[in-house]
């Protein structure tokens, strides 16, 4: 009677088996869904360089969320689409929470001094109201930390990640034709996932030097070496 009792818990999992580790190491299912680690890392932060961005201790939601969205084409990428198109709702869900499992990062204290205005740090503990732009801290928490699963975390993600996204959102303006130069047409944005449209708001005001600046402020709060401190996350 014991091993029945045992075996009746046991068969829920079983019937929901994706293995969200198995999935990061060795893809999905479906030989589309390559292994999240060939561009996420085998530690989930991520690859700086390249762009792909970091999803260790990201919410839960927010990543399947983000999943949801690539498959539904809310959100647009030529690498991450085909992969999330290809991942079954249960993989979806597993490697979501198998990456919110992992650390969460470790921020590096910002700068106590005022921020010099207009530069990166600015827009992001300030905002520009003049043009309507909250700081970035208002809704992704003190140091861009995030805060719920609406608004995830800006802090440990690669400058060039956070610029790719604000592009993203923002879309591309149409470039005129010169004697040297074709005209280039415009783009619309790529992302189109956020709540309320505040994003695509919010970059589409922001200057092309105001983005590469905020971009390279968040992705220099992260990682501290000091020990890790749980109250920095305790609007998560």
């Amino acid at each position: 009677m014991k091993q029945i009792s045992v075996l009746a818990l046991l068969l829920p999992l079983l019937a929901n088996g994706a293995d969200g580790e198995s999935i990061m190491q060795k893809g999905g299912s479906s030989p589309a869904a390559m292994p999240c680690i060939s561009c996420h890392g085998i530690d989930g932060k991520g690859m700086a360089a390249a762009g792909f961005p970091r999803l260790a201790g990201l919410p839960e939601a927010y990543i399947a969320k983000q999943l949801a969205d690539l498959k539904a084409g809310r959100r647009e990428n030529p690498v991450m689409q085909p992969i999330a198109q290809s991942l079954t709702e249960d993989e979806a869900a597993a490697v979501a929470k198998a990456y919110a499992a992992l650390p969460r990062i470790n921020v590096t204290a910002g700068p106590v001094a005022r921020p010099q205005p207009g530069s990166g740090a600015w827009i992001a503990l300030r905002g520009a109201w003049e043009r309507n732009i909250p700081e970035c801290t208002l809704c992704h928490g003190p140091a861009g930390v995030g805060v719920g699963s609406a608004f995830p975390p800006l802090a440990g993600q690669s400058a060039l990640y956070i610029e790719n996204q604000l592009n993203a959102w923002r879309g591309t303006e149409a470039v005129p034709a010169t004697r040297k130069k074709k005209a280039v047409a415009a783009l619309p944005p790529t992302r189109n996932n956020d709540p309320n449209g505040l994003m695509r708001h919010i970059a589409a005001d922001l200057t092309t030097a105001e983005i590469k600046a905020v971009a390279e402020y968040f992705a220099g709060l992260g990682e501290s070496k000091e020990a890790f401190d749980e109250s920095q996350h305790r609007l998560r």
